[in-house]
């Protein structure tokens, strides 16, 4: 598979669409048809799942394979463009049993084997920013990918600890971590999974890793002066590409977060982690209230 291929997969994959048209069936089968044929199941399930409204779909990528209706609407779709029953409940069942490893083992390639390379793996601009100057504490890195954030604020003396399903990116950062001589803490675990805490996180990263979900959890998890970082695409960056599913619309990371006082926000165009040219972004650092 050629790394052209693989970005198209990756951003087709993670798209979410806000009212675009979606993919046809021919479409759908020649851009999986590169892919060896233990991976088609899969990805013809999110390029399928692209043209979808944001509100039948799960917030995070592993509830997508829990979610009843959204497999019973695919089935119909797929006996409507031509599979047979038989054909389209085989699918079905390989996506129920083997979902969450696929989405592991689709970011494990991305983050790890076959890394895009305008894919930045240095650590997140706006994160260097916004704890310059203050003191390390402990440090939660969400959806941490291959640790490039996680292993920079260690180097600095924060405590950090980093989670993400993709097993062999968690493991290329605990790699990275020990040539640079510090310790990081991981799990191998989702964002549905992870316990945030309640007052435990000096600071708290969200570097394109969703928009506004996680904002009752990150709220009540942060202590008292601790911080949120986050980075996220804006809404508007759809108008020039198909980009994955860090999605922010205009003002929404302040109305989510609004037992945080806001530090700085702002929309710029800039270039994103992850895509080829520049985008809009949104950027959000805020604080939680010493009482």
């Amino acid at each position: 598979m050629t790394k052209k291929a693989l970005v198209t997969a990756l951003i087709l994959a993670t798209q979410i669409a806000f009212g675009q048209d979606g993919p046809s069936r021919p479409e759908i089968e020649k851009r999986v048809a590169e892919l060896p044929a233990e991976r088609r199941t899969y990805e013809r399930f999110w390029n399928w799942t692209s043209a979808q409204p944001a509100t039948e779909r799960g917030k995070h990528e592993t509830e997508q394979f829990r979610q009843e209706a959204l497999l019973k609407k695919y089935r119909t779709w797929l006996v409507d463009t031509g599979s047979s029953p038989a054909e389209a409940d085989r699918e079905i069942a390989e996506l129920q049993k083997r979902g969450n490893a696929e989405v592991a083992e689709f970011w494990n390639r991305y983050l790890v084997k076959e890394r895009p390379e305008w894919m930045n793996i240095e650590p997140n601009g706006f994160l260097v920013e916004m704890v310059k100057g203050r003191k390390p504490g402990k440090a939660l890195d969400v959806a941490m990918g291959q640790g490039r954030n996680a292993v920079w604020l260690a180097v600095q003396g924060w405590d950090v600890t980093g989670f993400d399903p993709a097993d062999e990116a968690i493991a290329a950062a605990q790699e990275d971590a020990k040539r640079r001589g510090v310790v990081i803490h991981t799990e191998v675990t989702t964002m549905e999974q992870f316990n945030f805490g309640e007052n435990k996180w000096d600071l708290i990263v969200l570097s394109y890793a969703g928009c506004s979900d996680t904002a009752a959890r990150v709220q009540k998890a942060l202590k008292p002066g601790g911080i949120l970082v986050e980075e996220a695409f804006h809404t508007d960056a759809l108008k020039k590409m198909k980009i994955g599913g860090s999605l922010c619309k205009p003002a929404e990371l302040p109305n989510a977060f609004k037992d945080l006082r806001v530090i700085r926000y702002e929309e710029p165009v800039a270039k994103p982690d992850f895509a080829p040219r520049p985008a809009r972004v949104v950027r959000f650092a805020a604080e939680k209230p010493v009482e």
